[in-house]
């Protein structure tokens, strides 16, 4: 059914890209996955063909993309570090404009590009965000997260059918660098996280976010923005479960949103001075104060996209993180 139709996979060496991939694999087609050298890391690109490049020479990719049916591009720099915002920009934006001018070219006949939930901007408690919004440029967004409205609205001007995936914060095994969401689970594992602020996010299972992937590729309408999420968790009901996966006590502390807003101003002037990593990164920070809540109901519609329960992602996370030895 599928043995003969090939996908080209941006992002397959990342954190959901490696889901992804598998998912496709699991799904019956052959992947061409990109990787920026012979010598990247973790995960191996198994069961795949490896195409060597990188999104800032997406021209030299188009022989690469001749003879796949389907791109999927998943790949997408994420860093709240002050020194990488032009390159965010670059690589996310320009990269994926580049990207898919190329599959153009090379007769790719569609592409799935993963953008996130953040471009629909905070949702609420009673009144959770849906594909219809578009995140203000005041609400708060972080570079990375700005980045992927304007990789949005380059996408949609593409002249190569293109739908979008916009994954929540997700969860699971395999996140080795970790993203944001993983850092958040290995800190409360070493006992890093004192208090809390008011605020709260939607989890979503990794794995479920690979198999939307699959779905949208399947059963998307072109044009059209698809909200992949689990559970609206907040940030108190996220402590409590990993307390009761880690054995560690939740944090009973509540901060104002001054206070870590303060230490991220702080910590900002820090990474600017020495161009370094940041501890508490101020655009974080500033996101953490919102519901970041949604709505898949769309998905669950168009796609029949079944998410599973958070609470066992959040404990192969933690699972995995401790036979790595990232949590000693």
């Amino acid at each position: 059914m599928r043995g003969g139709e090939e996908v080209f996979l941006t992002g397959g060496t990342g954190f959901v890209g490696g889901h992804v991939l598998h998912a496709l694999l699991a799904a019956g087609y052959r992947v061409r996955a990109l990787a920026r050298g012979s010598g990247e890391r973790l995960p191996a690109l198994d069961g795949c063909t490896r195409v060597v490049g990188n999104l800032e020479q997406p021209g030299a990719l188009v022989r690469a993309l001749e003879g796949c049916r389907y791109l999927v591009h998943v790949a997408a720099l994420y860093s709240f570090a002050p020194r990488d915002r032009q390159r965010v920009a670059r690589t996310n934006v320009a990269g994926t404009r580049g990207l898919l001018e190329a599959a153009r070219i090379a007769g790719v006949e569609r592409a799935v590009v993963t953008s996130s939930s953040a471009t629909v901007g905070p949702g609420a408690p009673d009144q959770p965000a849906t594909e219809a919004q578009w995140a203000p440029p005041h609400a708060g967004l972080s570079t990375y997260h700005a980045s992927k409205a304007a990789q949005e609205r380059a996408a949609l001007a593409a002249r190569v059918p293109v739908v979008l995936v916009l994954p929540t914060a997700p969860v699971g095994p395999g996140d080795w660098k970790p993203t944001p969401t993983g850092r958040m689970v290995l800190d409360f594992q070493r006992g890093r996280i004192f208090a809390s602020v008011r605020g709260g996010l939607n989890l979503v299972a990794v794995e479920d976010v690979a198999r939307a992937h699959v779905l949208v590729l399947e059963r998307g309408q072109p044009g059209e923005r698809y909200l992949v999420g689990g559970e609206n968790l907040s940030f108190r009901q996220i402590w409590q479960a990993l307390a009761e996966l880690t054995g560690r006590r939740a944090p009973r502390l509540e901060l104002p949103h001054g206070v870590p807003l303060a230490l991220g101003w702080g910590d900002e002037l820090r990474c600017r001075l020495l161009r370094a990593q940041p501890a508490i990164p101020l655009e974080g920070v500033q996101m953490a104060r919102h519901y970041m809540y949604v709505d898949d109901a769309k998905a669950r519609r168009e796609l029949g996209y079944r998410p599973s329960p958070v609470r066992p992602a959040l404990g192969r996370a933690v699972a995995w993180y401790r036979e790595h030895g990232y949590a000693a």
